[in-house]
């Protein structure tokens, strides 16, 4: 009989655990879903379409500092990721981050942070548009599923209601397909036009 040799490290299951830490009992927008499963989502999206182990890790811990409450808590969760599965997690993790909390816990208005943000995926490198892109197609699915069993409805879970989401996963879309071309990308420019067609 072969040998069976491990396709992944115990660092995977420590980033799984310490997802769970970071977003233990946190839920989906407006469900009770667990948002571990979201994360653990996007790793298996990261693995599925040709990432690393690094990357897919990342994928588990994308979320980790932006969700953070305070500053404090988000530098100390930088600092764990960093000691613990190294520079290039730790800059795919911030990488994809669209804002941290201040001290008092705030971030930045949306519009703002959304806007910086697609202009900072264009000059992302691939390990973060990957999981990145990863991130966003596991949400717009999420979205078009919910937009067929509850309707328009859905948009009232998000801050920047139908018209601002619509227009997000939008300019999300074409970012990916412009700067990295590609299966991946291609998934979520057509699970967005699904979306905007559902959407109406």
């Amino acid at each position: 009989m072969a040998t069976k040799h491990p396709v992944t490290s115990p660092k995977l299951k420590l980033a799984f655990d310490f997802a769970c830490d970071c977003h233990d009992r946190q839920v989906r927008k407006s469900t009770s879903i667990p948002y571990i499963s979201h994360l653990m989502s996007v790793s298996a999206l990261v693995f599925e379409y040709g990432g690393d182990e690094e990357q897919a890790i990342a994928g588990l811990l994308h979320d980790a500092v932006e969700d953070a409450d305070t500053a404090v808590e988000a530098a100390r969760r930088m600092d764990f990721i960093q000691q613990n599965f190294g520079e290039r997690v730790l800059r795919i993790v911030m990488g994809c981050t669209d804002g941290t909390p201040n001290d008092s816990g705030k971030k930045a208005d949306w519009k703002d942070r959304k806007t910086e943000y697609l202009r900072h995926l264009a000059e992302a490198d691939a390990d973060t548009l990957l999981v990145s892109c990863s991130d966003k197609v596991h949400n717009a699915r999420a979205i078009v599923s919910d937009l067929r069993l509850v309707g328009g409805e859905v948009f009232t879970r998000f801050k920047a209601g139908k018209e601002g989401t619509l227009w997000y996963y939008q300019e999300l879309s074409a970012t990916f397909n412009r700067v990295f071309p590609g299966p991946i990308a291609q998934s979520l420019d057509m699970t967005v036009g699904e979306m905007v067609k559902i959407a109406g």
